[in-house]
């Protein structure tokens, strides 16, 4: 499997056979350039225009949304609900975490994740894999959760692999805090783009930051 990072939520993960998931799609008005990628499947967390641009994404891709099993080109998708902020919603609405399993790899997408998780919603990515292998999360702060609450949320996983996400980078016009504060007193690399297997899971965690591609 390869992991290549567009800027801001949005992947693409690419399975052995070949097969393209991209995760929320952004508007390039948040200052990345227009994407310009394919897909089989396109996972949609929420409906912000930074990650719902379902439009720009060329083939004919199927959209997962919202909670529950999907299954899109012969893949499982289960969607847990969350919340974009820390009041259950009320400022900005929920959020879809998503856990799915490329190549043998479990992986979870939080989205655009505005607090700790609690236990249910623990119990219900748990239902859904046995163990996180790479886990995306936000740590920008403002819109999602911080360095400090996104330390949290990995030590309640022990995932294998971190890849922060929806963070500043030169490119983004949104007022969110780079990753640097996230990357302290962590095993860290930085990468192009992640190629993985199951087989190549590290044994103690590491943080892996990837270069946005364009």
């Amino acid at each position: 499997m390869e992991i290549i990072w567009h800027g801001h939520a949005c992947f693409e993960i690419i399975s052995g056979e070949g097969k393209i998931i991209v995760t929320d799609p952004f508007d390039e008005s948040i200052g990345y350039p227009r994407l310009d990628v394919a897909a089989d499947v396109i996972l949609v967390s929420h409906e912000h225009y930074d990650h719902n641009n379902i439009t720009v994404v060329r083939g004919r891709p199927e959209v997962v949304r919202g909670v529950g099993e999907h299954v899109a080109k012969g893949i499982k998708f289960y969607g847990v609900r969350t919340y974009h902020d820390a009041v259950k919603g009320a400022q900005r609405g929920e959020n879809t975490v998503f856990v799915f399993e490329v190549d043998g790899v479990a992986l979870c997408h939080l989205g655009d994740l505005g607090h700790v998780l609690e236990e249910e919603h623990l119990n219900e990515i748990r239902a859904a894999a046995a163990g996180i292998d790479v886990l995306f999360v936000p740590v920008g702060g403002t819109f999602t959760i911080d360095a400090d609450d996104a330390d949290k949320v990995v030590s309640q996983f022990s995932p294998k692999i971190v890849i922060p996400m929806h963070f500043k980078t030169p490119p983004l016009k949104l007022p969110v805090s780079g990753v640097e504060p996230f990357l302290k007193s962590k095993k860290v690399r930085r990468e192009k783009m992640l190629k993985v297997t199951k087989e190549t899971l590290p044994a103690e965690m590491e943080v892996v930051v990837l270069d946005w591609q364009h």
